[in-house]
């Protein structure tokens, strides 16, 4: 009778190789290696011979008697321990040679070197000197900037340290204590996320989300034409607006007023009044299919981005195009706004993101690191920085300069929404139905979640289209190609013992380089 054994893959069975390895020996990570006193002695005899063979023959006085300088090495001859301080005595021209008056006896012929304690003491007692101030000063700069890198012990200078001990008041011993190795940045432990509730009623793919200031209901916009509100604590359906002609790509709720903004397929960008569930503004001028708007969080604008490589900004009132912000080749799939500088961002199917001057309408950076389609941008809430999603990696970054920050790695598909939260959770959403969620601090991947489609629909459409917190970020809702809607909440009976962090080293790695 032969047993049922499980197949794995290779891959499976080396990562679990390594992780195996990378438990047994995570006790001695970064553990001094024991000194071995054969291999010292042997060591430090070839370092004699070959450094210091011309002088050994020469004598010493060591305690006023007579010994050879190396002697007992290899049996007659010796080297200095590391922990004899001995008071060496030089025979030859002296250092201070006799004046007139002075006469040289003797004992004074003989110069005598300071020991090694003599030396701290001395350096303990005299003011530090404006080169050795310098000196530390410069260390402790360097070091800080390498620090942040995670490899101080390696750029930090040998002399500075010491100097920089012996000003502080430290003793030769501290100078010989071993440096920690640099460590891995340990993930903030976040609860993980659980399907909560599925919301059916489009007959179309759900392409965006928007959830309004009160966090009493929220918006989607979808491929059957239809933009439908909801109620975000039962999930009842309150009411669906008809009007565009093609498939609705992008949904805002303004905060300012009683406003919904739309855009489609159709080239079109409506504003709702919600107290009539009537259009009241067209905003025209796009030659193509418009895929995203967001609105200014601080004053009255509108910005667009569409198949035509333009986004251009709008007055929402008067209805003016204030700018068309020109410079992408291909076409702009996502775009956001923020009240600081840069007021506007857009990612582009030409793989690049814009960071736009507002007022001169002009592009005042261009980030060229990724390779494929950039087809999402999230803004942390709290943090001046950005994560850009593509097919390639996720990409974080520090505002106004649009500076690099880390490579998300793993989430091997086309990102189509990321969405981040207060807490640093960082959610992507891919074309094959994935959901990857990060801890934003470290790019630690800790969850992932690929929910079963609609019952009836393909499984080749499990898509996600777009993500989003509400307010409380308490929920995160999804918009998926199966026609539903998703809602995910954090599970409140999970604790750090049940899941605990199980990152890995390959994390240190793509942080540093």
């Amino acid at each position: 009778m032969t047993e049922d054994v499980q197949k794995h893959s290779v891959h499976t069975l080396v990562f679990r190789s390594l992780k195996r390895t990378h438990d047994m020996f995570v006790a001695d990570h970064a553990k001094p290696v024991s000194l071995d006193e054969t291999s010292h002695k042997v060591k430090m005899a070839a370092k004699l011979r070959a450094d210091y063979s011309a002088v050994l023959h020469m004598p010493v006085l060591k305690e006023g008697k007579d010994r050879p300088l190396g002697s007992n090495m290899h049996g007659n001859q010796n080297y200095a321990q590391p922990g004899d301080d001995p008071e060496y005595l030089i025979t030859g021209t002296h250092a201070y040679p006799s004046g007139p008056g002075v006469a040289l006896t003797a004992d004074t012929q003989i110069h005598r070197n300071p020991s090694e304690g003599g030396i701290h003491a001395m350096a303990l007692a005299l003011p530090p000197s404006q080169a050795r101030l310098d000196a530390s000063r410069t260390a402790a700069g360097v070091g800080d900037i390498h620090r942040h890198a995670g490899g101080a012990e390696r750029s930090t200078a040998p002399h500075s340290h010491a100097m920089s001990l012996l000003e502080g008041g430290g003793t030769k011993n501290s100078s010989l204590v071993a440096r920690k190795a640099p460590t891995m940045p340990k993930p903030q432990w976040h609860a993980p996320w659980k399907l909560f509730r599925v919301i059916s009623g489009h007959l179309g793919w759900v392409r965006s989300i928007a959830v309004e200031p009160g966090n009493q209901w929220f918006v989607t916009g979808a491929g059957d034409r239809t933009i439908k509100i909801w109620d975000l604590a039962s999930g009842k359906l309150k009411l669906s607006l008809t009007g565009h002609i093609s498939t609705v790509r992008g949904v805002a709720v303004s905060t300012r007023s009683p406003y919904l903004f739309s855009c489609g397929e159709d080239k079109q960008v409506k504003c709702w009044d919600l107290e009539y569930n009537k259009v009241i503004r067209h905003y025209h001028g796009h030659l193509s299919a418009v895929y995203d708007l967001d609105l200014h969080p601080t004053i009255d604008v509108l910005v667009t981005c569409s198949r035509d490589a333009t986004a251009r900004v709008w007055d929402i009132r008067s209805k003016a195009n204030v700018h068309t912000l020109s410079g992408h080749t291909n076409t702009v799939a996502t775009v956001r706004c923020q009240a600081a500088e840069p007021q506007i961002i857009t990612g582009s199917h030409d793989s690049t993101i814009r960071l736009w001057d507002l007022i001169a309408g002009k592009t005042r950076a261009t980030l060229t690191n990724h390779k494929k389609s950039v087809r999402a941008l999230a803004l942390h809430p709290r943090q001046y920085t950005l994560a850009s999603g593509s097919a390639d990696n996720i990409k974080q970054w520090t505002f106004p300069d649009g500076n690099f920050i880390q490579n998300l790695s793993g989430h091997n598909a086309i990102i189509n929404a990321m969405a981040v939260n207060s807490d640093g959770v960082l959610v992507s959403g891919a074309d094959n139905g994935t959901i990857h969620l990060w801890d934003w601090r470290t790019g630690y991947n800790f969850q992932r979640i690929h929910a079963a489609v609609q019952p009836g629909s393909l499984d080749s459409e499990s898509g996600i289209f777009a993500c989003m917190f509400d307010h409380s970020e308490s929920r995160l809702i999804t918009a998926e190609a199966d026609k539903t809607i998703k809602v995910y909440k954090e599970d409140d009976t999970a604790t750090e013992e049940s899941h605990p962090i199980n990152w890995k080293p390959e994390i240190l790695k793509r942080k540093r380089f």
